[in-house]
């Protein structure tokens, strides 16, 4: 049943993001507005569009929300081999089951650390300039980052 729910909810979510449901979608509207002449724009002309819109966008929250737990669930478990396949600290991995004021205290140590390798970088190029000035030579500019393009999307 699971398997099932989620290549629908995945199909579903394909095929409603797509342009041509949105254009149906917005042809579906405009016929329903142009028949409000022809209906005396009754009540019940109104309620058609009300009951329509609600229906689809009540159950639309449901496919929506389970499309993004599967690809949020995916992506941290990607992350989490990552981590654990490189030098990178273990106490990262899981960390979005951790409290508010837990992620807070990771985040400032993390920040703490970037501040350290910041300084210590800083340090580094400051003696390597005055190395190379002491030497007479001229320090070299920065290489332009060459540009990575980005991976095609499926």
């Amino acid at each position: 049943m699971d398997k099932l729910f989620a290549r629908f909810a995945t199909a579903t979510a394909r095929i409603t993001g797509s342009p041509i449901a949105f254009l149906t979608c917005v042809a579906a509207v405009l016929l329903w507005a142009a028949t409000g002449p022809v209906f005396k724009f009754s009540e019940t002309w109104q309620l058609v569009i009300n009951t329509g819109t609600t229906i689809v966008t009540f159950l639309m929250v449901f496919l929506i929300q389970n499309t993004q737990n599967r690809d949020g669930a995916a992506i941290q478990t990607k992350l989490d081999e990552l981590i654990r396949a490189s030098d990178a600290e273990d106490e990262f991995m899981g960390i979005e089951k951790l409290t508010d004021q837990e992620l807070d205290r990771l985040h400032e140590k993390c920040a703490r650390m970037s501040r350290s390798t910041q300084r210590l970088l800083k340090k580094a190029r400051a003696e390597r300039k005055a190395r190379d000035t002491a030497r007479g030579e001229p320090s070299p500019k920065a290489a332009p980052a060459k540009r990575r393009r980005p991976a095609p999307r499926r």
